[in-house]
């Protein structure tokens, strides 16, 4: 499944348990906070199980293939794990902390401008290639 719209993207994460995703990416726009793309991967991780339920150890690379389209590489590249050492490395401790962090990190809804700003980059990305 490729996501072509953030609308497609809002669903799913509406339709998904997105607490862990929430905070994970609350927690890395603390971390970074001008790093959106980062911050998105936070967000998207964990929306691999959804359009495809079952095996849990091919979640990355579903969510990865399935925001690639909309998001770009680097998300790709950061949900998949394949992306620099210390972005990696920042991600998957946001992940860990967002297991435990015992905040408030909102709502899917309080993503849509993050996520349309970062879809609307790899569009014009495309446009200059």
């Amino acid at each position: 499944m490729e996501l072509r719209s953030v609308e497609e993207l809002m669903d799913l994460l509406h339709a998904g348990r997105t607490q862990h995703a929430l905070r994970t990416a609350a927690l890395l726009r603390r971390g970074r906070p001008a790093d959106k793309e980062l911050q998105v991967a936070g967000l998207v991780q964990g929306i691999g199980p959804l359009p495809a339920p079952g095996d849990e150890a091919d979640s990355a690379r579903r969510a990865a293939a399935a925001v690639r389209p909309l998001l770009g590489e680097r998300v790709y590249r950061l949900v998949r794990g394949e992306a620099d050492t210390a972005d990696d490395d920042l991600l998957r401790l946001a992940r860990e902390e967002g297991l435990t962090a015992g905040f408030d990190a909102g709502v899917p809804e309080d993503w849509r401008t993050v996520l349309e700003l970062v879809a609307a980059r790899r569009c014009r990305l495309d446009a200059v290639d």
